[in-house]
């Protein structure tokens, strides 16, 4: 039950160019008080109260070598030394904070198919410099030259080899699990909500340059309604240009692919209910 965890990470990594992005698109302002987190149900491979019929869900394989874990509540320095192995580069994981690493990997991922993620949540550090804009005939744009505030994010990405993240996330499977289990969802499967995520990450439309923009009060916004009305995952993809979105998607589908080689069928017995 553990062979696609670390692809978690992955996912999270190659949207965080895309999280900070979407940090500083909000004006780079001062933030006093997170936004409360909308979570509303998550939608598992069970079956409902009324129907006998047992359902199916993918499950993740077992690790082909197993690693002793450490309790999650200790376990940022063992999952710092896994990323940096992982990664083979010290200056990436300045990217990184340190802190509650995998909850907070879990907590972001979990609410990227929805409205809005939680600042002080992000387990990485925000991009380099301020959100750049530039006007076109009267209207506000992203500015072409903002995307290069994410080259890091897009090396880090790149730099990762999915064969080896599926097979430490497999590895690591449990300690997310458990994380997932506590964030209020005791009878659903981490990968299960993965899956979700990453489909629809893929699913963010490939908008033509530039974007327009407008501000209303103090946050820029999309001009385009029904572009700020996608999750916030699919807003961010959008906002971190093109070529960027391209390559993260591309990586994406590679890691989608390899973890669906690490998993098989199962039952799901009902959850009676009085």
């Amino acid at each position: 039950m553990k062979k696609a965890t670390f692809k978690t990470i992955i996912l999270f990594i190659l949207i965080g160019a895309g999280i900070a992005a979407y940090l500083y698109f909000q004006h780079d302002q001062t933030i006093t008080k997170p936004q409360p987190v909308d979570v509303p149900d998550v939608k598992s491979a069970t079956i409902s109260p009324d129907n006998n019929e047992p359902s199916t869900r993918q499950i993740l394989n077992e690790p082909e070598e197993e690693i002793a874990l450490p309790q999650l509540g200790s376990s940022d320095n063992f999952m710092a030394a896994a990323l940096e192995k992982l990664l083979n580069n010290k200056a990436l994981m300045g990217i990184f904070i340190n802190d509650q690493l995998i909850n907070n990997i879990v907590v972001t991922i979990d609410n990227l198919p929805r409205k809005q993620v939680t600042m002080r949540l992000m387990p990485i550090k925000k991009a380099p410099g301020h959100f750049l804009t530039t006007e076109s005939e009267g209207q506000k744009i992203i500015s072409p030259d903002n995307q290069k505030r994410y080259s890091n994010y897009m090396k880090l990405a790149e730099s990762i080899d999915s064969t080896q993240l599926v097979k430490l996330y497999v590895q690591l499977y449990p300690l997310f699990q458990q994380s997932y289990e506590q964030l209020g969802y005791p009878n659903q499967y981490f990968n299960d909500r993965l899956m979700v995520v990453i489909d629809n990450l893929l699913a963010t439309p490939e908008v033509s340059e530039p974007i327009p923009l407008v501000q209303p009060k103090f946050f820029y916004l999309y001009a385009d309604a029904e572009l700020e009305k996608r999750s916030i995952g699919q807003r961010i993809l959008m906002r971190i240009g093109l070529d960027n979105e391209r390559m993260i998607k591309a990586k994406l589908n590679e890691i989608k692919q390899a973890l669906m080689l690490h998993m098989h069928e199962q039952k799901v017995e009902a959850i009676k209910t009085n």
